[in-house]
């Protein structure tokens, strides 16, 4: 078995995979200030949860909170007695980064990245929408060209909520029109259709200054399965796209 983890702002997402299947996904809550032995816990509690036993052959992690990333690494190799790997510079990912600087593109959209790459068609946009929304490009020789950043939609919906005297806190789920008829559904259709739209616009101005046609369009995260749904355009919705290419990189790195 294969540990993968990927260490979120909000969310520390678990998978492990066995013969290339993946057998189990959990989140845990990311808290900064854990020590190693309370993440270990936490682990051996979930996995005895689940009933997952077995030996793991490896395990590979990526993390955009540095703080937590060495605690979390040692919890891994506690509970599953092998070193893990971290996705960082220097580490084979088959992936060419062209930005400015390569070392502040964030593990977990090398992961996403590099996931796409194994399995779709090329050029690809990656949406990865989480605490924050973003939209990588690939192009067909596997280089990633950069990317785009904006506030995560529970961002955006958590300053609405504290900003505003009367708005409340929603959930999140798309509106049966765009024109609202109450406060509950305006503020959906602002946040699902504003969204999607968003992703639909910026999609076009991506394919328009890569000067060709994306022939994929891949979106991941907590939040997009509801976005991606209201969206025009045709987007693949994999929700576990950053552990698979977790798992590739471990791979390339056995």
């Amino acid at each position: 078995m294969v540990l993968v983890a990927d260490i979120g702002n909000t969310n520390i997402t678990l998978g492990i995979y066995k013969n290339d299947e993946l057998i189990f996904v959990s989140r845990l809550a990311t808290q900064r200030h854990r020590t190693s032995e309370q993440y270990a816990i936490e682990l051996n509690a979930v996995f005895n949860l689940e009933n997952i036993s077995g030996e793991f052959e490896g395990a590979v992690i990526s993390s955009v909170v540095p703080e937590l990333t060495r605690a979390f690494k040692e919890a891994v190799e506690k509970v599953a007695k092998v070193k893990a790997l971290v996705v960082a510079a220097g580490i084979k990912n088959g992936l060419k980064i062209s930005t400015d600087n390569p070392k502040e593109v964030g593990a977990d959209l090398v992961a996403g990245a590099v996931g796409a790459i194994s399995q779709y068609e090329l050029p690809c946009l990656v949406m990865d929408l989480g605490t924050a929304t973003k939209i990588s490009v690939i192009d067909e020789g596997n280089v990633f060209l950069g990317c785009t950043i904006a506030p995560g939609i529970s961002i955006s919906l958590d300053a609405l909520s504290l900003r505003t005297s009367q708005l409340p806190a929603i959930d999140l789920s798309a509106p049966e029109k765009a024109i609202g008829t109450n406060t509950i559904e305006c503020i959906k259709s602002g946040t699902v259709l504003g969204n999607a739209a968003m992703l639909d616009g910026m999609a076009l101005r991506l394919q328009k200054e890569l000067g060709k046609t994306i022939k994929t369009t891949v979106a991941t995260g907590g939040l997009a399965k509801e976005i991606v749904n209201c969206c025009d355009r045709d987007i693949v919705y994999n929700k576990n796209l950053v552990l698979e290419g977790l798992l590739v990189i471990y791979k390339k790195n056995r």
